[in-house]
């Protein structure tokens, strides 16, 4: 844990990070960086996409779940675990049980698409539904880690998650060297945070800049306010961003190392995904392309830069996907 000039102390730090690193090693893909002259082109500047949705279970969030899960100890890998997630974190836990041979719980709501419930089932976890307009998804998840003994690992207000999603930025690092900006998706915080506290030791120079869904700027709204702000659930096609209000660990380092968070329409994220498909032959979900969608739209002059790019995820339902680059 480190501490902030300001004397408040963040829930991780890099040595956190390089943690995390060591027991990712030969678990975790060491995903490419790819790049486009088009691209280049495209944004006026240099592109590095760090290509996370090639990571297993097709998003980032393997890194996190699994270094959270191998941090257990012996008591707590006997009992289990047990997530809330729609998606990637559900299957990012049931996948890092399922390889640490442990009990797996996760909640998902009934509604979300049959395909991640088939998915997290498929990687051997128990899945338990419920409604999300009537049911709280973290008082089902608190009860049955109460009841049953399991250890809850909630999807990014974690040290552990955040660590190892750190871990992205410091593989891009690794392989572009030093980057003049850094363009990362946000929804919780915990790709974000763990990017940002990279950055901020190997790079303090690199800007580091989250990007959101228009409808969905609650981060942004909480970076000019210095304090949390919760929203409505908000309507946007990045499934992945539709949190409601950044945890508590997350928005700590994010106030400290974030420089600005900015905005792409719904629009301009089916734009990257069409880009990304038709040019890079790269398929991606639409929060995966929030990164990509801000270098493109330009929201600050960034002409010139060296610029990394995080592509967070690719877990989109081919006929959804198809649908949605159809639009008029």
């Amino acid at each position: 844990m480190q501490h902030s000039a300001g004397g408040r102390a963040l829930a991780i730090d890099y040595d956190d990070v390089l943690s995390a690193q060591r027991r990712l090693e030969g678990v975790a893909h060491r995903t490419p960086v790819l790049r486009s002259a088009t691209a280049d082109a495209r944004a006026q500047a240099t592109l590095h996409f760090k290509a996370e949705h090639l990571q297993r279970i097709g998003a980032f969030k393997f890194r996190g779940g699994y270094n959270a899960l191998d941090r257990f100890d012996a008591a707590q890998q006997r009992a289990g675990v047990v997530a809330f997630s729609s998606g990637n974190h559900a299957q990012a836990i049931a996948l890092s049980a399922r390889l640490k041979a442990m009990r797996a719980v996760i909640v998902m709501p009934e509604d979300a698409p049959e395909a991640k419930i088939a998915a997290t089932r498929g990687y051997g976890a128990e899945v338990v539904l419920y409604d999300r307009y009537t049911e709280d998804r973290e008082a089902l998840g608190r009860g049955l880690a109460e009841r049953e003994g399991l250890t809850l690992v909630p999807p990014f207000n974690h040290p552990h998650v955040m660590a190892g999603q750190g871990t992205v930025a410091n593989e891009l690092f690794d392989e572009a060297g030093e980057l003049d900006l850094l363009l990362v998706p946000l929804g919780g915080g915990g790709l974000l945070s763990g990017c940002a506290t990279v950055a901020r030791a190997r790079y303090p120079n690199c800007r580091v800049i989250g990007v959101e869904p228009e409808a969905g700027n609650d981060g942004q709204q909480s970076l000019a306010r210095d304090a949390i702000v919760a929203i409505d659930t908000p309507r946007t096609i990045a499934d992945g961003a539709q949190t409601a209000a950044l945890g508590d660990l997350t928005f700590g380092v994010i106030r400290q190392c974030v420089d600005a968070i900015v905005t792409v329409s719904d629009a301009e994220l089916v734009d990257a995904m069409t880009f990304m498909a038709s040019r890079m032959k790269q398929f991606v979900e639409p929060t995966g392309c929030l990164a990509v969608a801000a270098a493109f739209a330009n929201a600050e002059p960034w002409q010139g830069l060296r610029i990394g790019i995080v592509i967070s995820g690719g877990n989109v339902d081919p006929l959804r996907f198809a649908s949605l680059i159809a639009a008029p």
